[in-house]
């Protein structure tokens, strides 16, 4: 297990800088969340962006992933839109392209996968319907990746179609690919009451591809700083220890760049504790 962070925690630095403090701290992984400001797929000048940041991981020997839930940077007016569940076939393209786009990023960086997730199904639609067209998103997306040995790691989310692992467990009969595997936030487990937490990791040892890391009460979806919430930590170790997870663990407090550095350093100290503990 190695520390982590997510970039979007650092919304108000400059992303270079953000990767140079991760890595002074001791960061020895980093989620890089691709915004306007942070390897904007669409920008003109990405070539050399993506060849900077390339050499800044590759100086700090830090390892990635790639995250795709920018706020607004496929839509300015609203949040997290489109996804592919999206009623309109025409946008579900755009989000199709923005996350092959991701692919490509991920291939070129060597990532350890490309994280995403369901999105918030918006019209009246039956379950089993809305599975089946966000089935045909990730198979579309799994035959991109697949082609560039790319690992999917597909992340339950509280107020999404895809909330629990036991929601995943029904898109994932659908889709059936090895590269196609979970991002789990151990946060959203509390929240939704996924517990013990250890227990709820263990049958998905071979295919959780990334871990997000924050605190968290039961059933309130707000990402803490570690101490604030009712996470049982100890018993998130063990849990990870047990299915052997060798990736990072990526915290994820985008509500608190603000003060990113304090919170940098604060979740580091308790992160390496936490690890040499268990």
């Amino acid at each position: 297990m190695k520390p982590g962070y997510n970039t979007n925690g650092l919304a108000f630095h400059r992303w270079d800088d953000a990767i140079r403090l991760l890595a002074e701290t001791g960061y020895q992984s980093v989620a890089l969340t691709i915004d306007h400001y942070c390897l904007n797929p669409y920008a003109a000048d990405l070539d050399c962006r993506l060849q900077e940041m390339q050499s800044l991981l590759q100086k700090f020997q830090l390892s990635s992933v790639i995250e795709t839930g920018a706020r607004f940077l496929l839509d300015p007016r609203e949040k997290h839109e489109p996804t592919l569940l999206t009623a309109d076939p025409k946008a579900r393209v755009r989000r199709v392209d923005f996350l092959k786009r991701c692919v490509d990023l991920a291939a070129f960086l060597k990532s350890d996968a490309v994280s995403f997730w369901a999105g918030q199904l918006k019209e009246d639609l039956p379950r089993e319907a809305a599975l089946d067209r966000l089935a045909a998103g990730c198979r579309e997306l799994i035959a991109y990746a697949a082609e560039k040995e790319v690992r999917l790691a597909f992340e339950p989310e509280p107020g999404m179609l895809i909330e629990t692992l036991q929601d995943f467990a029904e898109l994932n009969e659908r889709v059936s690919h090895p590269s196609f595997g979970l991002t789990v936030d151990i946060g959203h487990l509390q929240c939704m009451g996924e517990l013990p937490i250890s227990q709820s990791l263990a049958p998905w040892k071979d295919r959780i591809f990334n871990i997000h890391i924050e605190d968290m009460v039961q059933g309130e979806h707000d990402h803490l700083r570690f101490g604030a919430g009712d996470i049982d930590f100890p018993d998130v170790i063990q849990g990870l220890r047990q299915i052997e997870y060798p990736g990072g663990l990526h915290v994820e407090l985008s509500r608190h760049s603000h003060m990113a550095p304090d919170v940098v350093r604060e979740s580091y100290a308790f992160l390496t504790d936490l690890i040499q503990a268990g």
